[in-house]
């Protein structure tokens, strides 16, 4: 009885032992698989419910840089050495030239987030012997938006205004000479070799400003962004607080006509924006390069006519005439009650088209698509005429210097 005990026993406790492990085993690849799971879930729900503020994070409209052209490479001192040329004479090669830093305007960049804060460019290579030079360092290119302003000590240096405008804003150093360079019949054997020149240094800062037609000003929370959703196909968020915008957003209106006019979001202003409160002037520099401007006003408020003031003040401290241009008012939020008569205390008070609309329900919003092609056409006709002004007056300095 005890030897069938003794026999059975181990058997059975090693096949329990295994079933264990077994199931442990599928009980952990199980556990993982929960785990990997609830990972991909929860990041999947972060991602999509990221606020505006973080998304903006990647938009950036002003960069300090610093930027080095590359070294020259130095002259080589060396001699042919060859059969049956005792007197070979000098065979140092000059260096390559160092590479320029170069910034162009790309159409396909948005925003100036990768752009370095220094750049120094490749150096070129030494000469060697038997009169071999150098090879020239390639440049460096930095791609930016279109738009883009480049200053050096606060004075501009050029504006990037189209796409592949280019500028060279800091030259490579010239290579140095070999002793081939100075071989003259006063001196059959020279042994100098000069170094390679230093590339140019300097600091710049970088300014994005928004290329647009029309631009959208108005304080936070006046239905910007809903008004520009119903015109255009651009999607900028919309929500029930104020900044909700963090950066410019551009949309396009296309017309029956393939004409397309670019209308630019600028994210809201409040009193003291020219003092740098509030976005201040990081997205008060986006309002210079509009044509025409549209005052989005908030009819919920108790004086909305206020709203139009404010607005025209700030942006005229900030840059004398930045007013003036031809410019309309937005009456947004027809849809609520009471808003009829504070629209006629408005248009009293105001000296300038009022357009009543309700970018919610999307009334009334092709007058304002109307009124913008109204605008563009007419500032067309002006470039035209200018245009043609300064056609004329070169042609006629070209017939007196022919006269």
């Amino acid at each position: 009885m005890s030897s069938v005990w003794s026999f059975h026993f181990p058997n059975m406790f090693l096949w329990r032992l295994g079933q264990g492990m077994t199931a442990g085993r599928s009980l952990c690849n199980s556990q993982r698989i929960f785990t990997v799971f609830v990972q991909v879930s929860v990041q999947r729900t972060y991602a999509s419910k990221q606020s505006e503020k973080k998304k903006a994070r990647a938009f950036v409209d002003w960069r300090r840089v610093s930027v080095e052209g590359g070294k020259g490479g130095n002259g080589c001192s060396a001699f042919i050495r060859e059969f049956g040329r005792p007197f070979g004479g000098p065979g140092g090669g000059d260096g390559g030239s160092g590479g320029n830093i170069v910034i162009k305007a790309n159409k396909r960049v948005k925003s100036l987030a990768k752009v370095k804060s220094i750049y120094k460019a490749e150096n070129g290579s030494p000469g060697r012997n038997n009169s071999c030079h150098g090879k020239n360092a390639s440049h460096t290119v930095i791609p930016v938006p279109v738009g883009t302003c480049i200053k050096e000590n606060g004075n501009v240096v050029i504006d990037l205004e189209r796409n592949g405008d280019a500028v060279v804003v800091a030259h490579g150093g010239l290579g140095g000479k070999g002793n081939q360079f100075f071989l003259s019949n006063e001196d059959k054997a020279p042994t100098l070799a000069t170094a390679g020149e230093s590339g140019e240094k300097c600091v710049l800062d970088l300014e994005l400003r928004t290329i647009a037609h029309v631009g959208l000003v108005g304080f936070p929370n006046a239905g910007k962004s809903t008004l520009l959703r119903a015109i255009s196909r651009a999607q900028p968020t919309v929500a029930a607080y104020p900044f909700t915008t963090l950066k410019p957003h551009v949309g396009i209106i296309q017309y029956e006509d393939f004409e397309q006019v670019a209308v630019a979001d600028i994210p809201g202003l409040i009193r003291g924006a020219h003092l740098n409160k509030g976005l201040g002037h990081s997205f008060l520099r986006h309002i210079e390069r509009c044509c025409f401007l549209l005052f989005v006003v908030d009819l919920s408020v108790r004086e909305p006519w206020t709203q139009v003031d404010d607005l025209m003040y700030e942006l005229e401290i900030y840059q004398s005439g930045l007013s003036s241009r031809p410019h309309a008012a937005v009456a947004n939020k027809m849809d609520l009650p009471g808003t009829s008569e504070k629209l006629t205390l408005l248009q009293e008070h105001v000296d300038m088209p009022v357009i009543p609309i309700s970018a919610k329900e999307g009334r009334d919003v092709g007058m304002v698509i109307n009124h913008i092609r109204e605008l563009y056409d007419r500032d067309m006709a002006q470039v035209a005429n200018q245009k043609g002004e300064t056609e004329n007056q070169s042609h006629k300095k070209t017939v007196l210097l022919e006269w």
